[in-house]
C-alpha cells in the first residue's frame, strides 16, 4: 500500500495504448473506452425499469429510453472532454477544488455508490444461474466472487484486450436479445408511435423516472474520465480536437448499442408479456418464467438467463475500475489490485448474503431496487462538478463548452436531480412508513437533510473559488 502525492489515473494503463497511422486505424484506436462505459447502462439494475415499463405501458415509454441515453451520451462526452483536456480525472479534480472533509463525504459516498451497482450486478449474475442452473441464489452470489480473479487476469493482459473482452460481452447480449426478438415478433408500427411523448397516468410517470434515474450511472462519470488517458495523444489543440471528436463518436455508438439492449427488453416486455394480460412483471424471476409459457419455447426464457449473466459479468470489469479511480482520486492511495477487488466484492456480497440468510430469497427484488436507490442518491454529486470542471475556461481553455452545451447540460443535471431525489424522498418515506423505530426515522430524516446540504455546496463552492480568483486578479 502506497500514498503518493503526485499520480496519474489508472497508472498501470495510463498511455498505454498507441494511436495508429492511417484514418481508420487511428479512429479505431480510439474506440474502446465507452464500451467499458456502456454495460453499466444495461446492467441488472436497469432490466426491472424496462420490463415494468414494457409490461404496463407496451411501446409507450421507448421515448423515455431514447431521451435518458442522449441524456447520457452528453454528460458522457463532458467527462471525455475533462480527461483528455485537462489529463485529470473527475475524483483529481474534486480533490483539488473542493475542502479536504468534504472531499471525504464525497469519497465515501462515491465507494457506496460503487459496492450499490457491484451489488445489483452480483445479483443479476446470481439470478441468472439460478434461471439457467437451479443455483441456489446464495451459492450464485459466493460463485460471482469468483470473478475477482478473471478482472485480475484481463488486467494483466493489457487496456486493449479487456476492451477486446467487454465488447464480446456485448455483442453476445445483443445477439441474445436479437433472437429474443426474432421469436417475440413485435409489432413495428407500434414501436414507431412509442417515440411519440407521452405520459398515460401517474404510475407511468414514476416509472420513467426509474428510467431515467437508472440510466446514468456515477460511478460511469469517475470511469469514463479516466479511461480516455489511456490513449497517447500529442498535446497540440488539433490532435486534441480530434481526439474528443473520435471519443465523441466512441460513446456514440456504444451508448446506442446499449440503448438498443434496454429498447429489447422493453419490446420484449410489451410484445410478449402487455400483449397477453400480464401488466405487472417487474421481476426478473417471473420474466424468465413467463417468457417460457407465452412463447412456447425453452429457447426464450434461456437466452434471458444467459443475457443476464453476461451482464451482471460485464459490469462487475468497470465497477472495479471505478473504485480504483476514486481510492487514487480522492484519497492519493493505491493498494495492491487484488486486495481491492476482494474489498469492493465484499462489500456487495456481505449484505447480498445477510438479506438472503435473514430474509429469505423473496426479497432479493427489494434488494436490487435498494442499489438503484443508493445509485440515485450519488449521482449529483458527481454531475454538478464535472458540468463546473469543463465550463472553467481559466483550465479548459479553448476546449471549456459553450453557451449552449452548458445550458443544455445545467438542464439535464437538473432533470436527473429532481427526479433522483423524488425517487430517493418516496423510498425513504415507503422505509419510514413501514418502519417502528423511531431513532431510524429521525436518522433517516438527518440524512436527507444531510444530503440536501451537502448538494448545495457542491453547487456553490465552485463559483464562490473562482469569484475569489476573479477578485485576487482585480
Amino acid at each position: 500500500m502506497s500514498n503518493r502525492k503526485q499520480s496519474k489515473s489508472l497508472e498501470d494503463v495510463h498511455e498505454s495504448v498507441q494511436i495508429k497511422k492511417g484514418k481508420f486505424r487511428k479512429i479505431l484506436s480510439f474506440f474502446g473506452p465507452a464500451y467499458l462505459i456502456s454495460v453499466g447502462y444495461m446492467d441488472p439494475g436497469n432490466w426491472a425499469t424496462d420490463l415494468a415499463g414494457g409490461s404496463q405501458f407496451g411501446y409507450t415509454l421507448i421515448w423515455v429510453l431514447l431521451m435518458s441515453n442522449i441524456m447520457a451520451l452528453l454528460l458522457q462526452s463532458l467527462c471525455t472532454r475533462l480527461g483528455i483536456v485537462r489529463r485529470k480525472d473527475l475524483a483529481q479534480c474534486n480533490r483539488e477544488t473542493y475542502p479536504k472533509g468534504m472531499n471525504l463525504v464525497l469519497y465515501i459516498l462515491a465507494e457506496i455508490a460503487i459496492a450499490a451497482c457491484d451489488l445489483a450486478e452480483i445479483l443479476g449474475m446470481a439470478i441468472g444461474l439460478n434461471l439457467l442452473f437451479g443455483i441456489d441464489l446464495i451459492y450464485g452470489v459466493l460463485i460471482s466472487f469468483l470473478d475477482t480473479f478473471l478482472l485480475l487476469y484481463l488486467q494483466k493482459l493489457g487496456m486493449r484486450k479487456m476492451e477486446l473482452f467487454i465488447v464480446g460481452l456485448i455483442t453476445m447480449i445483443g445477439l441474445c436479445f436479437l433472437t429474443e426478438m426474432f421469436l417475440a415478433k413485435p409489432d413495428f408500427g407500434e414501436i414507431a408511435k412509442g417515440f411519440i411523448p407521452s405520459i398515460p397516468n401517474s404510475a407511468a410517470l414514476y416509472i420513467s423516472i426509474g428510467i431515467i434515474g437508472a440510466t446514468v450511472m456515477p460511478h460511469n462519470l469517475y470511469l469514463h474520465s479516466a479511461l480516455v488517458q489511456t490513449r497517447q495523444i500529442k498535446r497540440d489543440d488539433f490532435s486534441i480536437k480530434k481526439a474528443l471528436k473520435y471519443n465523441f463518436w466512441d460513446s456514440a455508438i456504444a451508448l446506442n448499442l446499449a440503448f438498443l439492449v434496454n429498447a429489447a427488453i422493453l419490446i420484449l416486455a410489451s410484445s410478449v408479456f402487455h400483449k397477453n394480460g400480464y401488466h405487472d412483471v417487474a421481476e426478473l424471476s417471473d420474466a424468465y418464467r413467463l417468457l417460457g409459457t407465452t412463447l412456447g419455447t425453452d429457447l426464450a426464457p434461456k437466452l434471458f438467463a444467459v443475457a443476464l449473466i453476461l451482464a451482471g459479468q460485464s459490469s462487475t470489469v468497470t465497477g472495479t475500475l471505478a473504485g480504483q479511480i476514486v481510492m487514487e482520486g480522492y484519497l492519493h492511495l493505491r493498494i495492491n489490485p487484488v486486495l481491492r477487488r476482494i474489498l469492493t466484492r465484499l462489500l456487495a456480497v456481505v449484505p447480498a448474503v445477510v438479506v438472503i440468510l435473514i430474509f429469505g430469497e423473496k426479497e432479493v427484488g427489494s434488494l436490487l431496487i435498494f442499489s438503484q436507490v443508493i445509485l440515485s442518491m450519488q449521482l449529483a454529486f458527481a454531475v454538478i462538478p464535472l458540468i463546473h470542471f469543463v465550463s472553467d475556461k481559466a483550465k479548459m481553455g479553448n476546449f471549456a463548452i459553450n453557451t449552449t452545451t452548458k445550458f443544455f447540460a445545467w438542464t439535464i443535471a437538473f432533470i436527473i436531480s429532481f427526479l433522483n431525489a423524488q425517487l430517493v424522498y418516496e423510498e425513504v418515506n415507503k422505509w419510514m412508513a413501514n418502519s417502528e423505530s423511531y431513532t431510524l426515522n429521525i436518522f433517516l430524516v438527518a440524512l436527507e437533510i444531510g444530503l440536501l446540504v451537502l448538494l448545495l455546496l457542491t453547487f456553490f463552492i465552485p463559483i464562490m473559488l473562482k469569484k475569489n480568483e476573479e477578485n485576487q486578479k482585480e
